[in-house]
């Protein structure tokens, strides 16, 4: 009788298989949203367009303000200088009509009419300038004296000098107080940077460090 052959063994695993193991997994990713709201500390250009004004409002054109005060007004206007735009000299917004309502140095704007005894005697209404295409500059001071209406004008020629600097040759100043008129002096020449302007206002800083802010009318 013949041998009957072992019987086979059978291996039973409980390992599952390896692609039961390595199955991918599926996660999900959070959605990022992206904001383009302003950096807290920095301040929008209407904002510091709207602070340099207030700061300015009520001092007689800077004449009123304390140490402290002229400070705060340099600090905004570099600030709105960061958002000046590309060669403003270049741009259409120059021209126009504008109000003086601040500058640093009290007689760089009105002359001898704004020192301390000018303004005694000489009572400061209006102080504006005017910007021509393609280059001409009108500047007018309003003042009364003694009870009469008078003013101060200067025309002069505008010149571009590069992207932010312009330079103003003016033609004797004339006075006139009442029905009396005369010119007076010799030309002058003035060099002003614009530092930033906008449709409501224009920054302009002199040769000499003299800051100027100005109101579209």
């Amino acid at each position: 009788m013949a041998a009957s052959a072992p019987p086979s063994c059978v291996r039973i695993s409980s390992t599952p298989p390896l692609t039961a193991l390595h199955r991918p997994c599926r996660r999900r990713v959070p959605s990022v949203r992206c904001s383009l709201a302003a950096a807290p500390g920095v301040r929008a250009p209407a904002e510091l367009v709207d602070s340099i004004l207030s700061k300015v409002k009520g001092t007689d054109r800077g004449v009123l303000l304390p140490k402290e005060g002229h400070e705060e007004v340099a600090d905004v206007a570099l600030q709105l200088g960061k958002y000046c735009i590309d060669e403003p000299v270049k741009s259409p917004l120059i021209f126009g009509e504008w109000e003086v309502v601040y500058c640093s140095v009290p007689t760089s704007p009105g002359g001898i009419y704004r020192t301390p005894l000018g303004r005694l005697v000489f009572k400061t209404n209006d102080m504006v300038q005017v910007v021509e295409a393609p280059d001409i500059v009108r500047n007018k001071l309003s003042l009364s004296v003694f009870g009469l209406d008078g003013a101060v004008s200067l025309k002069g020629k505008l010149n571009v000098l590069d992207s932010k600097w312009i330079q103003v040759i003016f033609e004797p100043a004339e006075l006139k107080v009442g029905s009396l008129g005369f010119q007076y002096g010799g030309e002058s020449e003035v060099k002003l940077e614009i530092t930033y302007v906008d449709e409501k206002i224009r920054l302009g800083k002199g040769s000499r460090g003299s800051l100027f802010v100005f109101l579209r009318q």
